[in-house]
């Protein structure tokens, strides 16, 4: 793997930083800052958990030379002033014998160390799941956006099969009759030799309105490309007038009620995602709060579809039938987990070959497309350090 640096974490990343099995796994976190005096302090930080990392070696089969050679790329970035200089809320750094990767991400860390046979990832998880993925469609006359998103990161999504403005998008039902398309015989260029003309039906604000729902509705099409599986909120981000005429054209069935008004021309990404945020965010939390109900209701009727016991939750997570999952940010539950038998195995104090089972827990669920909340444990239905809503 050698020296990876990257700004974010997709869930292919997470898919290989899960499913990393190795001899010794380390994981840092630490907060970092963007700008000042304050960026030095991310260096202490890093030295400091590093010597943690150290004391953690009797856990592994290394010997202390081999701990420090693992070690070796990030006690290398101690010393790297420039790269303090460039960073963001917060650093995670994963090393093996393979490697280190190093990811700068929007998300403040509380300091954290740990050492066992895989990655432990569950801090990271907020930047991909259940702080929700939702989309921004940024729509004018000249320009038209895509953006995929979660509460800390978007990506803009290409679209082959949208138009690229209005101009091609009534270009290209030219042929499909909304253009007419005359000839003349131009007088300077003789005979045989014709110029093309392009007529518009007309001019008013009927013909406005039909010429931008033909360019909508080309729109929506090629979205169906995109959001044919999805079931997320879309937020619609455009001029006020557009709305009404987009909504008769759109076909998306999780298009919000609630848009960004005004030209999303004259605002970033960054910015058009910040006020889709706080339109999404009530609907997310609202999402959580009712999977607390169902859980504390589950609880109630015995079904066996609610759980707060580890043993039961880990096997459950690895099959698939989490459907959510509360998990305590904060905190570590050491033991291992056999696939093949389903039994899990408690440690009050980590062991060799152990793994935090709450962080195996939690990525199960998600890599199984189940919702997973990460709080602090007060605020875990139940009041344990994880609490699940079983599919089954």
């Amino acid at each position: 793997m050698g020296l990876i640096r990257m700004d974010r974490v997709a869930r292919e990343e997470l898919e290989l930083l899960a499913g990393n099995v190795d001899e010794v796994c380390v994981s840092i976190y630490l907060p970092t800052h963007r700008a000042g005096m304050e960026t030095q302090q991310g260096a202490i930080r890093l030295k400091n958990l590093l010597k943690k990392a150290e004391e953690l070696r009797p856990l592994t089969s290394l010997r202390p030379a081999q701990m420090r050679a693992l070690l070796e790329p990030a006690q290398n970035l101690i010393t790297d002033t420039l790269f303090w200089q460039y960073q963001d809320e917060g650093l995670a750094l994963f090393l093996s014998p393979e490697g280190m990767r190093s990811y700068r991400l929007p998300i403040r860390f509380d300091e954290l160390v740990v050492v066992g046979r895989r990655f432990h990832v569950k801090p990271i998880l907020p930047l991909l799941s259940a702080d929700g993925r939702f989309f921004i469609l940024a729509i004018s006359r000249s320009r038209v956006r895509l953006l995929r998103c979660t509460r800390y990161r978007f990506d803009e999504v290409d679209l082959p099969s949208v138009p690229a403005n209005i101009s091609d998008a009534l270009q290209i039902d030219e042929a499909g009759k909304e253009l007419q398309f005359h000839t003349r015989t131009s007088p300077a260029a003789g005979a045989g030799r014709r110029q093309a003309i392009f007529h518009g039906h007309g001019a008013g604000e009927d013909e406005d309105k039909t010429n931008l729902l033909r360019y909508f509705h080309r729109i929506d099409r090629g979205l169906q490309e995109v959001l044919r599986d999805e079931h997320s909120p879309l937020v619609l981000a455009g001029v006020g007038y557009l709305f009404p005429i987009y909504r008769e054209a759109n076909t998306y069935q999780h298009l919000l009620d609630e848009g960004i008004e005004g030209n999303p021309d004259e605002l970033s990404a960054a910015e058009i995602h910040g006020k889709a945020w706080e339109i999404v965010r009530p609907l997310f939390m609202k999402k959580q709060e009712e999977a607390a109900a169902k859980f504390e209701r589950f609880s109630k009727t015995g079904n066996g579809q609610a759980s707060n016991d580890l043993e039961k939750v880990v096997p459950a997570a690895y099959s698939g039938r989490v459907d959510t999952l509360f998990v305590a940010a904060g905190a570590q539950r050491w033991g291992t987990f056999d696939p093949d038998s389903q039994r899990v195995e408690l440690h009050e104090k980590p062991q060799a070959g152990d793994d935090d089972l709450l962080d195996l827990a939690a990525v199960q669920t998600f890599l199984n497309g189940g919702s997973v909340y990460t709080s602090d444990q007060g605020d875990i239905p139940g009041g344990s350090a994880l609490a699940a809503v079983m599919r089954y």
